[in-house]
C-alpha cells in the first residue's frame, strides 16, 4: 500500500492541494489569458481572420469589434469576444499567432540556409558546380550571370565611402533565385 498522500493525490484526479478544480484564481487568470488573445484577433485584419480556425459566431463578434468606435461599446464587445473565446481552438491560434510574428523556426533556419548559399556562390566558383549537381534542372546561364553581377556589386560596395548607400540589387536577386530553385 502507498502511504505518500501526494502520490494519492494524483491518481483520484485532485491536485497537489487536495482541489478536484481549478482554483478561482486559475479560472481568472485562463479568463484574462482569453480576453488578451480576443485583443490580438481584434487587431488582426481581416483576412489574417479568415485563415484561422473560428467559428462564424466568434468572427462576426470580432468584426463588429474592429468597427465599433465607441469606448464603452468597444470594452464590451472586447469582453464579449473573450466570452466567445472559451469555446475556440486557443492553442491553435496561439500557435498560428506565433507563426505569423516571428515565422516559423524550419522558415528561418531554410532563410539562412539560402543566405549561407549565396554568400559561398560568391566566393567560391566550386559552390556553383556543387549546386549544379545537387539541381540539374537549374537554369545555369541565369545562375552564372547573376553570380558575376552580385560579384561585381560586391567589389562596387567594398569600395565606398561611409555614408553611402551599398547597393543590392543582385545580390537579392540571387537569393530569389536560390529561393525558387529549392522549393
Amino acid at each position: 500500500m502507498n502511504s505518500n498522500p501526494q502520490e494519492d493525490s494524483v491518481d483520484d484526479g485532485y491536485d497537489e492541494n487536495g482541489y478536484d478544480r481549478p482554483s478561482k484564481s486559475q479560472v481568472k487568470r485562463d479568463m484574462h489569458a482569453l480576453l488578451d488573445l480576443g485583443k490580438q484577433l481584434i487587431a488582426l485584419s481581416p483576412e489574417r481572420l479568415k485563415q484561422l480556425p473560428l467559428e462564424e459566431r466568434l468572427y462576426e463578434a470580432i468584426r463588429m469589434a474592429q468597427r465599433t468606435t465607441g469606448r464603452e461599446g468597444l470594452r464590451r464587445q472586447v469582453h464579449f469576444v473573450g466570452k466567445l473565446m472559451r469555446d475556440a481552438p486557443a492553442d491553435v491560434i496561439r500557435k498560428q499567432l506565433d507563426v505569423w510574428e516571428n515565422g516559423s523556426r524550419e522558415e528561418t533556419a531554410a532563410m539562412h540556409r539560402l543566405e549561407g548559399l549565396r554568400d559561398r556562390l560568391l566566393d567560391d566558383d566550386d559552390a556553383l558546380t556543387r549546386l549544379l549537381s545537387l539541381n540539374p534542372q537549374a537554369d545555369v546561364q541565369q545562375l552564372r550571370t547573376l553570380i558575376r553581377a552580385a560579384r561585381k556589386e560586391k567589389l562596387a560596395n567594398a569600395s565606398l565611402l561611409q555614408g553611402q548607400e551599398p547597393q543590392k540589387k543582385h545580390y537579392r536577386a540571387l537569393f530569389q533565385a536560390l529561393k525558387t530553385l529549392t522549393l
